[in-house]
């Protein structure tokens, strides 16, 4: 059974800073079969997001994932919290970093990145219409979009 789809118009609003954490691979060709193992295989990123998503101190607040899995999108409280998970020696994420650059290193392997954002109270625009939640939407509270209103007038910071 799927998420419901919230009617109208919709915007996402958060209290505070937070932080969008982008993360990915590269599949290299040739290696397509060996990209599961080389990405952790069962104690890879969904492992971890289920972890995380099970521990309301974590500071993931929630997350899309792409087609494939190729591109997953973080919602996080703030960047403390995603370090204290990313440097935690003992975490899920320190044994598959681990794992994987002993199985990678530097070699043809898949690929990973992330991009790190760190986002301003009222610093974003998330509007959505007629769809289930989703995206920041998802990870926080979906308020009514105002008509009235244009995107420049609803940041709070100036744009341009």
């Amino acid at each position: 059974m799927g998420v419901e789809t919230k009617h109208g118009r919709w915007m996402a609003q958060i209290d505070g800073d937070f932080v969008v954490f982008l993360i990915g691979a590269h599949l290299t060709r040739g290696r397509l079969r060996h990209a599961f193992g080389d990405l952790g295989g069962r104690r890879g990123m969904m492992h971890m997001l289920k972890e995380l998503t099970h521990d309301p101190e974590s500071g993931l607040l929630g997350f899309e994932m792409s087609t494939f899995g190729k591109i997953i999108v973080q919602y996080w409280r703030s960047f403390e919290h995603l370090e204290r998970f990313a440097n935690d020696p003992d975490g899920v994420h320190t044994e598959a970093w681990r794992r994987y650059w002993k199985r990678v290193g530097t070699g043809p392997g898949t690929g990973i990145w992330h991009e790190t954002y760190l986002v301003r109270a009222g610093d974003y625009e998330a509007v959505y219409a007629s769809m289930p939640p989703f995206g920041l939407g998802r990870a926080s509270t979906l308020v009514p979009y105002a008509d009235s209103v244009r995107a420049r007038d609803r940041l709070k910071r100036r744009v341009g």
